[in-house]
């Protein structure tokens, strides 16, 4: 029966998402390894970077405003955040001229243990693309304008 399946790409090699699927498993496992000792998730770690970025233009960030700068679901984002500041690396405070919105900053706590977590994904991340050499930062370019070709679908 699987004879009859037709297939653009002849082996899984060939095709494109195949591979990056692969190499995204990969990659997630290996900033796993370098955030558990942390008590981070990758998804934690991405808001906490979201949050950093963002309180360095604006000293009023809303879940709203992380929510969008990671293309994030805003209730994953709240259930997130919430955890963050379970474990006090954020708080969470009323935002004073918008009723249903909450303004986000990083605890001392958190800016320490998000600085270690830079580092050692920063030392993962490279270690990992390793292999690109000189052609990391073409690489990068093709990621980006892939992004952005395909944000227009979502």
């Amino acid at each position: 029966m699987s004879e009859k399946i037709e297939f653009h790409f002849k082996k899984p090699e060939e095709s494109p998402g195949y591979l990056l699927g692969q190499l995204t498993m990969l990659w997630q496992r290996k900033q796993k390894r370098v955030l558990d000792p942390l008590d981070l998730t990758s998804t934690q770690f991405a808001l906490l970077c979201a949050l950093a970025w963002l309180s360095r233009e604006s000293d009023k960030v809303t879940q709203v405003d992380i929510a969008n700068q990671g293309n994030a679901d805003r209730m994953m984002v709240s259930k997130v955040l919430r955890t963050l500041e379970e474990k006090e690396f954020i708080t969470r405070h009323d935002h004073p001229t918008d009723t249903r919105a909450k303004l986000i900053k990083l605890t001392t706590k958190g800016e320490v243990v998000l600085q270690k977590a830079i580092i050692c994904v920063e030392n993962a991340d490279l270690e990992f693309f390793n292999e690109l050499g000189a052609d990391l930062t073409s690489f990068n370019s093709t990621m980006l304008a892939l992004i952005k070709q395909n944000t227009k679908d979502v």
